[in-house]
């Protein structure tokens, strides 16, 4: 189950936000019982709930008689910060840096304990990767969540060290010291490095993007089968590409609104 609740008290908002809830990566096509069960909904209020948003084309119905997120929510979407300011400003840059490294580029931000991927770049020579914008991965097994980990405020460290630490391969690194010592070095050196933590056969290298206050604004990294022996090599290109990033958003105060919790 997605989320949602049965409780009779549940407001219509927080209703309405269990149907949404109830579409992600896995699941972009739902039947009405897949989403009233996914949601925690009787039948019967998943009924009249589906059909209001699909009369507001915020779900579209299929001719298979399947729901999708529909038209009107990207509509929405389209003026969250993380979009219309953060990702079109960082854009040209991730642009340039893919093509100089012609890997996956990656630009994440914090958002609780996950990384928010807001915008990738790759091609038909890059490694496969499980990311895409919008979607979410451990802080812990990447290379952009770790170095938005190490920067986090120290109170969100030492809750994420607490765990639990998802083992997403044999190299992840789930031991509580262990992690903490590595995002130590990650702020001593100034960049993160992941090695098959989140996919066998992926390497990652990363810097964050830094705000006026010296916080962290968002990550910048890049995915490859193999980084070579001397992974630091990258970081000139990602360090180039993650100033500039700041220097600009420093240009636009709108745009540093941080999706960070």
């Amino acid at each position: 189950m997605a989320g949602g609740s049965r409780s009779p008290g549940a407001s219509v908002t927080s209703r309405v936000l269990a149907v949404l809830g109830a579409f992600d990566a896995a699941h972009p096509a739902l039947t009405l019982s897949d989403i009233a069960r996914r949601s925690g909904l009787p039948l019967a209020t998943a009924h009249r709930l589906v059909a209001e948003l699909v009369t507001g084309r915020a779900l579209a119905r299929g001719v298979d008689g399947t729901y999708r997120i529909g038209v009107r929510l990207w509509e929405i979407g389209l003026l969250s910060p993380l979009h219309g300011q953060l990702r079109e400003v960082a854009l040209p840059y991730l642009q340039e840096l893919y093509t100089t490294v012609r890997e996956n580029v990656h630009l994440a931000v914090r958002d609780g304990d996950e990384a928010l991927y807001v915008e990738k770049v790759t091609g038909h020579r890059a490694v496969p990767t499980i990311s895409r914008a919008g979607g979410r991965l451990p802080l812990h097994a990447t290379g952009v969540g770790k170095a938005l980990l190490a920067y986090a405020p120290p109170e969100v460290i030492a809750a994420h060290l607490r765990g639990p630490l998802r083992r997403c391969t044999p190299y992840t690194i789930v031991e509580p010291g262990r992690l903490a010592r590595e995002l130590a070095a990650i702020r001593e050196r100034g960049w993160a490095r992941t090695h098959e933590e989140m996919t066998l056969g992926s390497c990652s290298v990363a810097v964050v993007v830094p705000g006026p206050d010296g916080a962290a604004l968002a990550a910048i990294g890049v995915v490859g089968h193999s980084l070579g022996a001397a992974p630091q090599r990258l970081v000139p290109a990602l360090r180039a590409a993650a100033d500039q990033v700041a220097a600009r958003l420093a240009d636009e105060p709108h745009a540093t609104q941080r999706a960070t919790a």
